[in-house]
């Protein structure tokens, strides 16, 4: 009876669009990373509970500008993907060409071998044990030709296996080439997208921009503006002591577990170890019975293989993403930021504009500092850390905040783009936006604070400027 599939009746369904490894990474990165945003949503929402909505002039620009940062953000991050995924291509556009030659070299070494076959027939072995000759010469002979098959046999394996790692090659270079043309979506659209939204900001900027200068002069929105950061610092300082707590009981849950393993593992190793001792023993025990008796020793179970230490990968795998209950905990012993006081880089390369403790026109004095700087300067992390804010803010606009351990914050405000995300651990240095003048600022630049146990002080015995 003939069957018919459905590809074969002519209904084949269409083909689902491949999945390429890149947007799996991607959707799992985001995953890991929305529990911290929407507890970080929702504490953003109860500082501003008391403020009536878009009282401030510069709360008008807020989508703008959060959308400016995330596009300028995903350019940054597509531009290395593309690049490290056009470095991938080529290395397995290498690997493609070597493979090409080793198989070529295998099909002609194997013709080879199956040429000589032929020619020398398949009784080969019957004729040396018919032939009368030498017994010894004959052993010899056989043992030879044992030889040619097990090469013959494992020159067979290897060409199959570099047909496979082929055929993998292709795969992943398809791949490879999906998420390179998604990458060129993505960024055709997060351009549009920045041209979009910097053509609305620059709208809005020309509209607001006597009210903006007002309300940036007057010293109650200053007064209002320094009670929201205290307010944010003090319930991340509270969030990132909850996590800590919960970080340190993870650590000591995964030493017990790799403390348990490793036991289980020891214990393993030393049986199998006195098992193959103890067939060792009986296997002297029988020979010298046999030796004694002229009768043939019995036949043993072969031992059991003792298993190795596992070898230590030459490049370890990235740590899985923290959950939304440790990812703001910083891997930084107490007393690591302290050490480094007077060292400290300067966050961004410009003028210092306004130092801590300067008086504000008529309003408090300032509780950092400002460095003047062209929009889109780098902005720089003065020391390892792990960003445990980022989005844009009343009075700061796109803000950033790193928890450097021992209850140290560093603030960044004012920028164009924010890079890192929360969650991001962050290296000395390490840039993590950009400058702008974003949150109603007057001139582009960075403002800069330093936090410790939620209190501002001055960065300037700090930091070198």
């Amino acid at each position: 009876m003939l069957a018919f599939g459905a590809a074969e009746a002519g209904f084949a369904a269409p083909a689902a669009p491949r999945q390429t490894e890149r947007s799996k990474q991607k959707a799992a990165a985001e995953a890991a990373r929305a529990g911290i945003q929407q507890k970080l949503s929702a504490l953003k929402k109860d500082i501003t509970r008391t403020e009536s909505e878009k009282e401030d002039a510069a709360d008008e620009l807020a989508d703008s500008e959060e959308a400016i940062s995330n596009a300028n953000r995903s350019l940054r991050d597509l531009a290395e993907e593309q690049s490290a995924t056009n470095a991938k291509l080529q290395d397995l556009a290498t690997e493609q060409e070597r493979l090409g030659k080793t198989i070529a070299t295998q099909k002609q070494q194997l013709a080879k071998l199956l040429r000589e076959h032929y020619v020398a027939g398949n009784e080969d072995r019957i004729k040396l044990l018919l032939s009368g000759d030498n017994p010894n010469r004959i052993n010899r002979d056989l043992q030879m030709m044992a030889y040619v098959s097990q090469a013959q046999a494992r020159l067979l394996t290897s060409l199959r296996g570099n047909l496979a790692a082929v055929e993998a090659n292709h795969a992943q270079t398809e791949n490879a080439k999906d998420e390179l043309e998604e990458i060129a979506q993505e960024q055709r659209d997060q351009k549009a997208t920045l041209e979009k939204e910097k053509a609305k900001r620059a709208t809005l900027l020309a509209s607001l921009s006597s009210k903006l200068v007002d309300q940036r002069k007057q010293a109650t929105n200053l007064e209002h503006d320094e009670q929201r950061m205290s307010s944010l610092v003090d319930n991340l300082t509270r969030i990132i002591h909850e996590q800590e707590l919960a970080a340190a009981r993870e650590r000591k849950r995964q030493q017990e577990l790799a403390a348990a393993r490793a036991k289980a593992a020891a214990e393993a190793k030393a049986r199998a170890l006195a098992l193959a001792k103890a067939q060792q023993a009986e296997r002297e025990r029988l020979a010298r019975q046999a030796a004694r008796t002229g009768k043939p020793m019995k036949p043993l179970p072969a031992p059991a293989p003792v298993q190795e230490e596992p070898r230590v990968a030459e490049k370890p795998e990235a740590p899985p993403p923290r959950s939304a209950d440790t990812a703001l905990a910083s891997d930084l012993p107490s007393g690591a930021f302290e050490s480094l006081r007077g060292r400290l880089p300067a966050p961004i390369a410009g003028r210092v504009a306004a130092r801590f403790g300067a008086k504000r026109g008529d309003g408090p004095t300032w509780r950092g500092m400002f460095i003047k700087a062209p929009e889109g300067t780098d902005v720089h992390a003065v020391a390892a850390g792990r960003i445990v804010f980022a989005n844009w803010m009343r009075g700061y606009g796109n803000l950033i905040i790193i928890n450097h351990g021992g209850e140290y914050l560093s603030i960044y405000g004012n920028n164009q783009t924010l890079i890192k995300q929360v969650g991001d651990a962050v290296k000395p240095g390490e840039v993590i936006a950009n400058a702008g003048n974003t949150g109603g600022n007057e001139e582009s630049g960075l403002y800069f604070e330093l936090r410790h146990l939620g209190k501002a002080f001055d960065p300037a015995g700090w930091v070198r400027f």
